[in-house]
């Protein structure tokens, strides 16, 4: 499971740096209009979600001598590196056609990579807690590669390395040099699983895809992941205005960030026995529950404030990793009630609807966080706009949105159909119909 995870904490390091630094740098440093970078990100994010099924359903059905998911990745990872780096590192001069260009190889390379490689760790136990600790541990590895890509910023800055272009290519080279390495030991000591098959024919085009459709385990699971992460990124988008413009403390938004990703690495293996013990939809419930709770607390919180956030910040947040890793777990569990039903594994077409909904999700809580407080009469670059109604209008939806939406979700979600017995009545369902 370790060796499994570490990959995802190298690529996971160029995360947050494709969102927080490179559309201020293209506009700011390479003279790009800011609308123009908006359009480039923007566009490539559409082709990507567009390419998404055809990775899963590919990667589902070509089964060679290395696996069904390995190959996609091995292509995927050097295309991934050489964006990045041409992303990261642009010449000067660069246009729209450049950063165009480039990102849409970046985002379809990482899906090549990123959606083989949750397919590969959702098949590799069949049992219904073990999957949540081959999730558990890869997405301590992705919060892990954040915090690596924080020390590394912080590092630059007491070297005094301060211009963005400097600390972008270290980042990139942190990545480049890292993920091969990590790659090669996962390929050679983590095997894949062989397919379970219950039929002689993959089910075709709308029939297959209506299939999904009547998962009622999926589609509640795919509702609930839409209330959850959108409230995530309402937060993750709003912090930085927030410390800017409320707390006015903009200078602790790496503390803030640091001290977030280790609060939620820390408490992983809580939540591990949590979901042990009552279940992972129902420990899922309370992570999204005490994420919410406590994110009501952020709209009290004023100038001046910065270390008081961010410790409630660090409090909501011990639950934010349970949250990904129970839900990809759950998704694995849902995959088996459609081998049952389909006759066929199609993990990589499950999680392919699933990385769209999450991009979904995402795209979603920024258009929330963005337009709500502008609809109250907020705009950051506009100082006459700062008033005491819509700074309060700003701390509600950064905080009491989130908290609404989080406890939908846990209610959409606490009756959720797939337990351990009924995962496991799956699995015993498939392996006998395997041996028939």
């Amino acid at each position: 499971m370790v060796i499994y995870g570490l990959p995802y904490m190298a690529y996971a390091i160029a995360a947050l740096p494709l969102a927080l630094f490179v559309p201020s740098y293209y506009a700011n440093y390479m003279a790009l209009p800011l609308a123009a970078v908006g359009i480039a990100i923007a566009a490539s994010r559409i082709l990507d979600v567009i390419i998404d099924p055809f990775i899963g359903i590919v990667s589902d059905r070509w089964n060679t001598r290395w696996g069904r998911r390995k190959p996609w990745i091995a292509a995927g990872a050097p295309l991934f590196m050489l964006s990045l780096w041409m992303i990261f590192a642009p010449p000067p001069g660069v246009t729209f056609g450049y950063l165009l260009g480039w990102t849409c190889v970046f985002f379809i390379s990482f899906t090549l990579v990123d959606l083989p490689y949750k397919a590969w760790g959702a098949e590799l136990s069949t049992d219904y807690s073990e999957r949540s600790r081959v999730t558990a541990w890869r997405e301590a590895f992705g919060f892990a590669g954040q915090l690596v890509f924080v020390l590394v910023l912080m590092l630059l800055e007491s070297l005094g390395q301060r211009d963005p272009a400097t600390q972008l290519k270290a980042i990139a080279l942190t990545v480049i040099l890292t993920l091969p390495p990590l790659l090669m030991v996962a390929f050679k000591t983590v095997p894949e699983r062989p397919p379970d098959t219950l039929a002689g024919e993959w089910p075709r085009g709308s029939a297959g895809l209506m299939l999904v459709a009547r998962n009622p385990a999926f589609v509640r699971m795919m509702i609930s992941v839409v209330l959850f992460v959108s409230g995530l990124i309402i937060q993750a988008t709003l912090h930085k205005i927030v410390l800017v413009h409320v707390t006015e403390t903009p200078h602790l938004f790496a503390t803030m960030l640091l001290i977030e990703n280790i609060a939620t690495i820390a408490l992983v293996p809580l939540w591990i026995r949590i979901s042990d013990r009552i279940g992972k939809h129902r420990a899922l419930c309370l992570a999204a529950l005490w994420a919410g709770c406590w994110s009501l607390l952020l709209p009290f919180h004023g100038q001046g404030d910065g270390w008081p956030l961010i410790g409630v910040l660090a409090i909501r947040g011990s639950s934010f990793a349970s949250i990904l890793f129970l839900a990809n777990s759950i998704a694995a569990d849902v995959v088996d009630h459609d081998t049952v039903t389909s006759g066929r594994q199609r993990t990589g077409l499950y999680f392919a609807i699933w990385a769209m909904t999450y991009k979904f999700s995402i795209a979603l809580g920024v258009l929330f966080a963005t337009v709500l407080p502008a609809y109250f009469g907020f705009e950051p670059a506009v100082a006459s706009t700062h008033t005491p109604s819509s700074e309060f209008a700003l701390m509600a939806v950064y905080g009491w949105l989130p908290g609404v939406l989080m406890a939908l979700g846990a209610l959409f979600l606490w009756n959720f159909p797939i337990d351990q017995t009924q995962q496991r009545a799956l699995r015993a369902l498939i392996t006998q119909r395997a041996l028939d």
